[in-house]
């Protein structure tokens, strides 16, 4: 059985990420103990609310510098919506906030308005569908997204959009009004979702199980 140990940092929707996971065949343990995080198979970062405060309690539990050790060995690691976030180097999100690093670049806020000048609602909340950010990153075998067509909706809500240095490490862009915003990012082995699988019905568990199968030897 794959395992997968959620980080405890006291935010986040800990119990229905758990639910998912479990749904999809996994051995679950929710920890705040770096240790524990050291030793896992696949770490899952979730995440709600604010940037900052998500950093801030992660620090205050000693967490911070556990996350970018494990992330560092190549084990599969998974960031939800503000904890893929926290994958950046910072946020521009009610002031600098310093992000984990792991991915360069920033999380900036959604543009108010669409592509052609209308405004639109923020925060961006509801389905939409995702697609290759580039032709470079339209391979999806051998990542979460291995069991996603093209076009899938997901669930997201959010303000706010991280923006990868690096083209390579954008995977996926959804689209609202005309704006790209990024959907997945990935690095090696660190993966950034910013909507939420586990409240995207079928095909939010999908990512899951492929998440999942990632690092399979080391289960």
């Amino acid at each position: 059985m794959s395992t997968a140990t959620i980080l405890d940092y006291g935010v986040g929707n800990l119990m229905s990420v758990r639910r998912a996971f479990e749904k999809c065949g996994a051995n679950v343990r929710i920890s705040r103990d770096p240790k524990e995080v050291s030793e896992s198979a696949r770490l899952v970062i979730p995440g709600v609310g604010a940037f900052g405060s998500c950093m801030r309690a992660l620090e205050q539990n000693d967490l911070s510098e556990a996350v970018c050790d494990f992330a560092r060995t190549g084990r599969p690691t998974l960031g939800i919506c503000v904890g893929m976030q926290m994958l950046f180097d910072a946020s521009e999100e009610f002031g600098e906030h310093q992000g984990l690093g792991l991915i360069p670049g920033r999380v900036v806020a959604v543009p108010g308005t669409t592509l052609s000048g209308n405004s639109h609602k923020i925060p961006h909340i509801g389905w939409t569908g995702i697609y290759p950010a580039s032709a470079a990153t339209a391979d999806w075998d051998a990542t979460i997204l291995a069991r996603t067509p093209p076009g899938t909706a997901m669930y997201f809500v959010h303000s706010f959009t991280g923006v990868p240095k690096h083209s390579e490490h954008r995977l996926a862009d959804a689209d609202y009004g005309g704006r790209r915003v990024s959907a997945v990012v990935r690095r090696d082995n660190i993966f950034g979702t910013q909507f939420h699988p586990e409240k995207s019905g079928e095909a939010g568990l999908d990512i899951i199980r492929s998440f999942l199968l990632l690092g399979d030897n080391r289960a």
